[in-house]
């Protein structure tokens, strides 16, 4: 295994907002992102965030990445080069799908991931399902551990109360672009709006009044998510009312969402964290200038 190199962020996406079904394309096509000379950008495409403590983890297009409070990115972690599509934090483990990279050890799957899982911080990886047969786009969990997913070979929602060893069936659900639970629903933002789901992701209804949101995000009682016109709504479960917390820039890559109301993008303008306060912005990781793409 090669010893991980530690590298500065480049994140700026290629994609401006138009509709919404744009979007949903976009979000599960790797684009080329600008990198200043001699900062040569290794991640392709950011596909999820996570907190990590004051910093970030990302899952990117070669293998999981941590960003810290001071913008200082390390990795991949664990020198695995796997393309995370999907990516996520559930208690003390880290769980991902996607595709290997040229030197993904081949016991994790090929040409899909299925689900693998590292207890250890992303130091070793192990297969848990679906090894060589299927890729999570999506992949979430809810504050009890349950594992939501949607993959590549079915439209139906994928569910696990057990790590990830075992999987049901949810509700069949079109143009799903994000996927969220808190501790009381699930959310999908689909073409057709915000969905929600109250019996475990069996089946779901339109959320009233709701934002056309492309992507959502979610943490404890708290779900966050980026409309068509870049807008970013907070919805809190103590109030059941939406609220502007911010602005977006361009199209956003990654979202995430934390405990106090803090919501997480990857961006135009690099790593953005938003809140707790409406309009506070703090840009944790700035976009470079460079205006080149990579090949």
């Amino acid at each position: 295994m090669e010893v991980p190199l530690t590298t500065r962020l480049t994140t700026v996406a290629a994609a401006t907002v138009l509709t919404a079904g744009a979007l949903l394309l976009a979000a599960c096509t790797p684009a080329p992102l600008p990198g200043a000379a001699g900062d040569p950008d290794p991640f392709g495409h950011v596909h999820a965030i996570a907190p990590d403590g004051a910093g970030v983890l990302l899952g990117t297009h070669t293998g999981i990445y941590r960003v810290d409070e001071e913008g200082e990115a390390a990795g991949p972690v664990g020198g695995y080069d796997f393309d995370a599509m999907g990516f996520t934090v559930s208690g003390g483990a880290w769980f991902a799908s996607g595709h290997p990279g040229p030197s993904t050890p081949p016991e994790l799957g090929a040409p899909n991931l299925g689900l693998i899982r590292s207890i250890d911080a992303g130091e070793t990886w192990e297969p848990v399902a679906f090894t060589g047969t299927e890729d999570f786009h999506l992949l979430t969990a809810d504050p009890a551990g349950t594992l939501y997913g949607i993959g590549s070979t079915l439209p139906s929602l994928r569910i696990s109360t057990d790590g990830g060893a075992s999987w049901t069936d949810g509700a069949a659900l079109a143009g799903v672009a994000g996927l969220a639970a808190t501790a009381e629903a699930v959310y999908a933002a689909t073409e057709g709006g915000l969905q929600t789901s109250t019996d475990g992701g069996v089946t779901f209804v339109p959320v009233p009044d709701a934002p056309l949101l492309y992507t959502v995000a979610a943490a404890d009682q708290t779900l966050a998510g980026v409309d068509t016109d870049g807008t970013v709504w907070r919805l809190s479960a103590a109030t059941a009312t939406w609220e502007q917390v911010g602005t977006a820039a361009g199209r956003v890559q990654a979202i995430a969402a934390t405990g106090d109301g803090t919501v997480l993008l990857v961006d135009d303008r690099g790593i953005a964290r938003l809140g707790p306060a409406p309009d506070e912005t703090t840009i944790l990781r700035p976009a470079t200038a460079s205006t080149g793409e990579h090949p």
